[in-house]
């Protein structure tokens, strides 16, 4: 099979994003794969599809220094990009790509283990979606599925400013920042941490397609977008920069802890499940749930399967088990995939959120 690969190079914040969402929306089921290729221009903080901007990110930081916030359509958490950050993207028609995430991810991820060894790193695979290499994080990759197209996403980090990253997010407080600067300085790895001299964008990229057509059985052809692609594209800018997408989760809510009546609160929870962190916000009233919301870095099939959830559970009493046993069966309903966290898991969460309150 034929994989057209695209490396748009470097390109500013906002179209670096739209490269990729613009060639999945543009996907037909009958089209050939697609891998893309590029680097950021200009640095940029990057938030998950599932994340609430208003809790994960410093605005007045990323306003300050001139940061624009850009939310993706792949899950995870928030981020800070730049150029030395190479980022690939591969874009399968749904038909020709693993079905279920953990396998789209496993499929994928081994050509980027495979180049990594051939660059003198010793890079493993670390469920559910980590590579790592000797305990230090050397990139995340992030699956989603848009329009007719699925997708894995990921990076080879030349390097990356542990600095700006911690303080891009919000914390609540600055020895808590220290903490989390140390903490990533400790945790995450990049090609020049372990090689000294990192590889050329040529060289990691040669090699890469080199791995590409031996794990996936593809012939990497170099191409170019063409002009229906780069209309797509140009359309997933304008979208993707409208403040209604960035800002669309959490905003029927207000702050944590707001005791509306005797019987009725507004409250936020949290609980750090092996597949991410999850937040709920609950509108409850009479020990029942009103309003939900869930956000947080995980990933999940389909796209609005977390909001699905949240309504199906309007109603539920605020019991663990009540919680549990809803969540388990809304799940099934809504042919939930997300990987690493369980309807307990769910349900810790909200729980969390009620008793805070």
């Amino acid at each position: 099979m034929q994989l057209r690969v695209l490396d748009f190079g470097s390109q500013p914040a906002l179209r670096s994003q739209a490269v990729y969402h613009g060639i999945a929306h543009h996907m037909q089921p009958g089209d050939t794969p697609v891998l893309t290729l590029v680097n950021p221009s200009s640095p940029y903080v990057c938030v998950g599809l599932h994340q609430d901007v208003t809790l994960e990110v410093d605005e007045d930081y990323c306003r300050e220094h001139q940061l624009p916030i850009i939310r993706r359509h792949v899950g995870g958490g928030a981020v800070f990009l730049d150029q030395n950050q190479l980022f690939f993207h591969f874009i399968y028609p749904a038909g020709k790509a693993p079905r279920r995430v953990s396998d789209i991810y496993s499929h994928f991820i081994e050509p980027v283990i495979q180049t990594y060894h051939r660059l003198g790193v010793q890079a493993i695979f670390r469920p559910v979606n980590d590579i790592h290499v000797d305990g230090r994080k050397i990139g995340g990759t992030g699956a989603a599925s848009i329009g007719d197209a699925t997708l894995m996403v990921g990076s080879f980090m030349f390097d990356f400013d542990v600095d700006t990253m911690s303080r891009c997010l919000k914390v609540p407080s600055e020895k808590f920042r220290d903490k989390l600067r140390a903490g990533m300085s400790d945790y995450i790895t990049t090609l020049t941490r372990e090689l000294d001299t990192p590889p050329s964008r040529e060289t990691v990229i040669k090699t890469f397609m080199e791995e590409l057509a031996i794990h996936l059985q593809v012939d990497p052809v170099m191409d170019q977008a063409t002009q229906d692609e780069e209309a797509a594209i140009a359309r997933q800018e304008r979208e993707l920069q409208d403040p209604e997408w960035t800002y669309q989760k959490g905003r029927r809510f207000i702050e944590r802890g707001v005791k509306i009546s005797a019987d009725t609160h507004l409250a936020e929870g949290a609980f750090k499940a092996p597949g991410g962190l999850i937040r709920s916000r609950l509108l409850a009233k009479d020990d029942h749930i009103v309003d939900l919301s869930l956000s947080g870095d995980f990933t999940v099939f389909p796209e609005d399967g977390m909001q699905r959830l949240a309504d199906a559970l309007k109603g539920v009493p605020l019991t663990q088990d009540s919680l549990q046993g809803a969540t388990q069966q809304a799940m099934t309903d809504v042919a939930l995939d997300i990987p690493g966290v369980t309807h307990v898991d769910i349900a810790t969460a909200i729980t969390a959120a009620f008793r805070g309150s």
